[in-house]
């Protein structure tokens, strides 16, 4: 899980430029309850299991600064089809994942759908969703 996560921090440090709307795309939104305004959201979005899984990169990064109860992120200019987003809320702003000696993440992390991992990251079948248009997910950080 670890390695899966911090290679998702590394990927999500790079924030890439918002995507040109235009009547065939659609947008998705992640509304992140994060309590304090410290540190950083970061937020990948994948587009193939094969890149959610490490063979890959996201389709779509980007890094907000956390707010004070919801932090938004919103990206655009996406093709309809299949997408699942990690989050990690990065509170020390130290560009990593941190996690206990045995692994566990001590900074609140997330997937989309609300998805859950069994002794590791969320399948992508788990965090999996249609895009055709726009789409809002309220997500709680963990």
């Amino acid at each position: 899980m670890k390695t899966l996560l911090i290679a998702a921090a590394a990927t999500l440090a790079l924030a890439a430029p918002a995507l040109a709307q235009d009547p065939q795309t659609g947008s998705v939104t992640f509304e992140f309850a994060t309590g304090k305004a410290e540190g950083t959201v970061m937020v990948a979005l994948f587009d193939r299991a094969e890149a959610w899984g490490g063979r890959g990169a996201a389709v779509a990064n980007q890094a907000v600064p956390a707010g004070a109860g919801v932090t938004t992120v919103t990206f655009t200019g996406l093709a309809p089809g299949d997408y699942a987003m990690r989050a990690m809320h990065d509170v020390n702003d130290d560009g990593e994942l941190n996690t206990n000696p045995f692994g566990m993440p001590t900074e609140p992390y997330a997937f989309s759908n609300g998805a859950i991992g069994n002794m590791g990251p969320a399948s992508w079948a788990q965090a999996r969703f249609s895009l055709d248009g726009a789409v809002v997910q309220a997500i709680e950080l963990r």
